[in-house]
């Protein structure tokens, strides 16, 4: 078509904002995309190069895909500091080999003491920095319990077997990349704050240099202690008690009793079909997978292949579809330990034709939002696919990069500022410049909404696709952009990492573009409609593995993306194909 644009790609390695944040300039290459890295047996994609190591460890040496990714996490808190975590929390999506999908919520929760309007001066007014930057900003973290519960439930190593290539990392120490430094500079001034943080992370108050080597004997301590005595050490031991006195000195409200009262809750998965495939995602407390389903129930009601890859047509019926979803995810979804969600209202395939039904075909539908009914790119992902087919993604946070950049004395464990993902005032946005509901407002021992989707994909009863990304609210869109250039484009899994991505959140009433993400006559065309259309930095670090072909089928006989042109890996004995986003430089995709 005459306003599609061809995929552009060669990203500079790194996370793309952070390095916005550190160099006055940043110029993407033109370039052919990689070829997917291929694999025989398994599969595994982090967004830190070793912790993808350790899960092709754990794989090799025996370990199913829940035992690899257990490992991952704990790997990923040593050297991915600023989003892997142990004072975190999160979700996993798993199918194992007998079918039977399900998901972890090990996501945080609001302390006992926790109040409504906690974020609130006397007046009313949101506080700056009190959501975000305070020991009152920390939600009761369950990454460790997580771990735990996945290993109990499907792994079948023991606990020291997945514990130990963490605990060497963090004893031994690594030599810090490219790709791991800039981030260290992004959180500095909020980690030089606490004197813990910055012992670890600042050494002699200066950020550390590429080639630095990076020991946490504190972190290694703890996840000995948790070796030997399980999560009993955290959630009512020692490592929890020096939590406690921590946040009591510093202002904050958690309590013995938040720890020991945590629970893992075990939940079926969001599913949805679109076009012939099944999808499983996050169900609430996320909106991930609500959210991520919604739109591919409108959308599947549109031609998008004949549309063509970001054409004014494509775009505009990709962005109505998201608008829509985020305005429902806004004011209608929580923690369902709380609110009632309307999951089957909102995939009724009755409400997607409602939604289309509403669309203009040459006009923007402005965002209002409906009655109040009274996580950034700051996230990791990574998935993994064994040698059985088992399938596992795990998207889990501190929220922002280091959280609320502060470490409990003499733990090495860095703390998340979850709370602010709840409603400190409808109306008022958060972080992420989410506008919610009264659904979504702080209670005792309430779940924050969030916006994680690992996201596993099955066809014929057999796992096609494994999904995630980190990125806040940008998560939900990321995982839907891969869907459909993956689907409907006929892109390779790493032309779909790489291509361009677009977001729209309902509020604000924006569309953000990546760089090369709209050809100028495609973005008039579509400003015409109404759109106010803003670029931005690439966001997000996509891990992804395909199942069977770098590709689902073949790409349309005009597409304008690349294709895979040298060689067919599997041809050569290769069944799983992994991708790891360019925009995150110390990740890889590692295959066996």
């Amino acid at each position: 078509m005459a306003d599609a644009v061809g995929k552009s790609s060669g990203w500079v390695s790194g996370l793309a904002a952070v390095l916005l944040a550190v160099s006055p300039v940043w110029t993407p290459a033109w370039a052919y995309d990689p070829a997917p890295v291929p694999g025989a047996h398994a599969m595994v994609v982090s967004a830190q190069r070793l912790a993808s190591d350790v899960g092709m460890e754990v794989l090799r040496r025996g370990g199913n895909a829940v035992d690899a990714a257990v490992a991952v996490g704990y790997a990923l808190a040593v050297v991915y500091p600023a989003a892997g975590n142990l004072g975190g929390g999160g979700f996993m999506t798993v199918r194992p080999v007998d079918g039977a999908a399900s998901f972890l919520d090990f996501r945080e929760r609001a302390p006992l003491a926790a109040t409504a309007d906690m974020f609130l001066d006397q007046s009313g007014a949101v506080v700056p920095g009190r959501s975000t930057e305070t020991w009152l900003a920390v939600g009761v973290p369950g990454s460790i319990a997580g771990f735990e519960a996945a290993r109990v439930r499907w792994g079948r190593m023991d606990r020291a077997a997945v514990m130990e290539p963490a605990i060497r990392l963090a004893r031994d120490g690594f030599v810090l990349g490219p790709g791991d430094v800039p981030l260290f500079a992004v959180a500095a001034k909020g980690l030089s704050r606490d004197p813990a943080a910055a012992a670890i992370f600042l050494p002699g108050g200066t950020v550390p240099r590429v080639g630095d080597r990076l020991v946490q004997a504190d972190l290694a301590r703890s996840l000995e202690r948790l070796m030997r005595d399980g999560p009993d050490a955290f959630y009512g031991g020692p490592l929890g008690e020096a939590l406690v006195a921590a946040s009591a000195a510093g202002g904050g409200v958690l309590a013995t009793a938040d720890l020991e009262r945590y629970a893992v809750r075990e939940l079926a998965p969001v599913s949805c079909r679109y076009r012939g495939y099944e999808v499983f995602s996050a169900p609430p407390p996320s909106s991930g997978g609500t959210a991520l389903c919604e739109m591919l129930g409108i959308l599947e009601g549109y031609d998008l292949r004949a549309m063509g890859f970001h054409s004014a047509a494509g775009v505009h019926v990709i962005v109505e579809a998201m608008r829509q979803a985020f305005m429902d995810r806004n004011d209608r979804l929580g923690d369902p330990a709380f609110v009632s969600n309307p999951v089957a209202e909102l995939l009724d395939p009755a409400y997607a034709a409602a939604v289309r039904s509403r669309i203009a075909p040459d006009l923007a539908t402005p965002s209002v939002p409906g009655p109040l009914r009274g996580e950034g790119s700051n996230t990791t992902h990574f998935a993994v696919v064994d040698a059985d087919g088992m399938a596992v993604a795990v998207t889990y946070t501190l929220n922002e990069w280091f959280g609320v950049r502060k470490v409990v004395p003499g733990t090495g464990i860095v703390l998340n500022n979850e709370m602010d993902d709840f409603t400190a005032q409808p109306g008022e946005p958060n972080m992420f410049g989410l506008v919610q509901g009264e659904a979504n407002a702080v209670a005792p021992g309430k779940t924050p909404l969030s916006s994680m989707a690992p996201t596993i994909v099955v066809r014929d009863g057999a796992v096609v696709m494994v999904l995630g990304s980190p990125g806040g609210p940008r998560i939900i869109t990321t995982v839907l952009n891969l869907m459909l250039n993956l689907v409907d484009y006929g892109m390779t899994v790493q032309e779909a990492v790489d291509a361009p991505r677009i977001h729209h959140q309902g509020l604000p009433d924006r569309l953000f573009v990546e760089p090369f993400g709209l050809s100028p006559d495609t973005r008039a065309l579509l400003e015409a409609r109404g759109y106010t259309i803003v670029d931005g930095a690439p966001w997000g670090i996509a891990e992804a593995i395909l199942v069977g072909s770098p590709r689902l089928g073949p790409p349309p006989p005009s597409s304008s993306v690349q294709s895979l042109t040298i060689g067919n890996p599997a041809a050569f004995g290769a069944t799983l194909f992994g991708a790891h986003d360019p925009r995150g430089g110390a990740g890889a995709a590692v295959g066996d």
